[in-house]
């Protein structure tokens, strides 16, 4: 049995589920923003959020600098992974402290909290035939999320 189930796909299902865990892990940490735009068909590629967020490339890239500067040890787990072709969906699990306010769309500006917070995500995923990231489906759960960093409300 073949790990290819596209006779275009140039890389495994191994090799493109590595490629994304890898770019998720480079834009939450932001060591390495030369490699994080190597896994990306940047000048095509659409990140579709919470609420009708849409974005390009830069316009991600921006978002998790916010992010980088809000949240303090900011890390990402991967749960769930599956992948059929090109198109893999995913659980991944982000967590940090709330060290400073926040205000790139899809977020909301809150006052700092110093608290910890988990965020639990769905991530769908679409790569070219050349490995590279080009559609980025996302959804939230903004609910728990503002909860842990104490909004008020039901």
């Amino acid at each position: 049995m073949t790990h290819h189930t596209n006779p275009a796909q140039k890389l495994t299902r191994a090799e493109l589920v590595a490629r994304l865990v890898r770019a998720g892990e480079l834009e939450v940490s932001g060591e390495d923003q030369a490699e994080a735009d190597t896994y990306f068909n940047q000048e095509n590629f659409r990140f579709h959020g919470p609420d009708g967020f849409e974005s390009d490339y830069a316009g991600l890239t921006a978002y998790f600098a916010s992010i980088r500067a809000a949240f303090d040890d900011r890390k990402i787990t991967r749960g769930i992974i599956v992948a059929e072709g090109t198109t893999i969906a995913c659980q991944p699990c982000s967590e940090g402290t709330f060290a400073a306010v926040s205000t790139k769309p899809p977020a909301v500006s809150l006052l700092r909290t110093g608290a910890r917070e988990v965020m639990d995500l769905i991530n769908i995923c679409r790569f070219d035939n050349d490995g590279r990231l080009i559609e980025e489906f996302v959804r939230t759960d903004y609910r728990s999320l503002l909860r842990q960093l104490g909004a008020q409300g039901q």
